[in-house]
Formats: structure tokens, C-alpha cells, sequence
């Protein structure tokens, strides 16, 4: 048996087959890859807890770690748990930056406050995250509530599909929101990646 690969990841569910696919599109032997469930994301505050854990756990096992995750709504104590731990994480606020990269995002952001994003990801899990999630299935007349402050839905596509197109734009009438689509690839994601895990600190002998 070899030697297990140099360099852990550990990523939000929602990014798992997006840092999958660029590790093996780009022929990374070093990265591997374990993910903590995508919904943590509707409880923010388990996130720092859940990241720790999979750091202790990992730490003799690799040469370096590094986290695949936004602040995510942990108001700073994720960021705060790394720190403590010399542990980087890739730069941005959310996966939509991760993807799209920080300028781009900023310049939709501005351009639209009340934009809804999808990725690759959150298409495919629509009806069971947005739509059962909310409670939109029962309670249809909610959709008001949720979304009244949005005007739009921008997709922010990781593999170009026509089918992908029309189910994100489906999710945008189903809404009642005008529909955007953006071709980001793996962007800033596979840029972020490939700078942290070239340069990640080894822990201490």
C-alpha cells in the first residue's frame, strides 16, 4: 500500500463533487477529499464544532490540512477555530464566491441585492433544499414571504448543460423571478485550490 495523499480537504457536502471532479480533471494524487454533510448549512453554529473535529481526527494521518468552506454564516468562529489550529481555508464568504470568484460576484451582488443563486449543486437539490425545505410543497403561499425581496435567480453553472438551463430557469418561474445564467466553470474554487494545496503548511514535527 503507498502512502496516503499529502494533503486533506475538508469541504462543505455542497462543493464534494465540484472539488472531486478538479482534483481529477486536474490529476491531484496528493488531495483527498472528506466532506461534512451540506446541512450543516441550517445550523451554522455546529459548523466550527464539526470542522474541529474532522481537523483532530485527521491531523497525524496527513502532511496538511485545509478547509473547503466559507464563513457560511458562522459570523467569524470558523474562521477563529482555523486560526487557532494554523489551518488556511480558501478565501471567500460563501460557495457562490468560491465559484464565480470574488470580483465577478461582487459585481452581481451590487448590480442586484436581491439575486437568489444556484450552483450545480443546489439545482439538483432544488425541490428537496428550496422547495420541501421551505415547506413550499404544503404551504405554496409562502413563496411570498421568503422570496418577496428577491428579483432574481442567477445560476451559476459548473458544467453547461441546455437540461440544466431549463430546469434553473424553471426554478426561476416557479418563483416568479427573472433568470440569469452565468457559465463560471469551477473558477475561483479550482484557483483557490491549487494555490492552498501547493503552498499548505505542514503541522509541526
Amino acid at each position: 500500500m503507498g502512502s496516503p495523499p499529502a494533503v486533506l480537504v475538508i469541504a462543505c457536502g455542497a462543493l464534494a463533487r465540484e472539488i472531486v471532479d478538479v482534483c481529477a480533471a486536474n490529476g491531484w494524487p496528493h488531495l483527498d477529499v472528506q466532506c461534512l454533510p451540506p446541512e450543516l448549512h441550517n445550523h451554522p453554529q455546529r459548523i466550527p464544532g464539526a470542522v474541529l473535529e474532522k481537523i483532530r481526527v485527521n491531523r497525524d494521518r496527513y502532511a496538511s490540512i485545509l478547509v473547503a468552506y466559507g464563513d457560511c454564516g458562522t459570523g467569524g468562529e470558523l474562521d477563529a477555530v482555523l486560526a487557532r489550529e494554523g489551518v488556511p481555508r480558501i478565501p471567500g464568504a460563501h460557495c457562490y464566491e468560491f465559484l464565480a470568484g470574488s470580483d465577478a460576484f461582487e459585481a452581481l451582488a451590487e448590480a442586484e441585492p436581491g439575486t437568489f443563486y444556484l450552483t450545480d449543486f443546489l439545482l439538483r437539490h432544488f425541490d428537496r433544499l428550496v422547495i420541501c425545505g421551505l415547506g413550499l410543497d404544503r404551504h405554496p403561499e409562502l413563496a411570498v414571504q421568503y422570496f418577496g425581496n428577491y428579483r432574481r435567480i442567477v445560476y451559476l453553472a459548473q458544467v453547461e448543460s441546455p437540461q440544466r438551463i431549463e430546469a434553473a430557469r424553471a426554478a426561476a418561474d416557479r418563483l416568479g423571478l427573472a433568470f440569469e445564467y452565468r457559465r463560471t466553470g469551477y473558477g475561483g474554487l479550482e484557483r483557490s485550490l491549487r494555490t492552498l494545496s501547493v503552498g499548505a503548511p505542514a503541522w509541526p514535527s
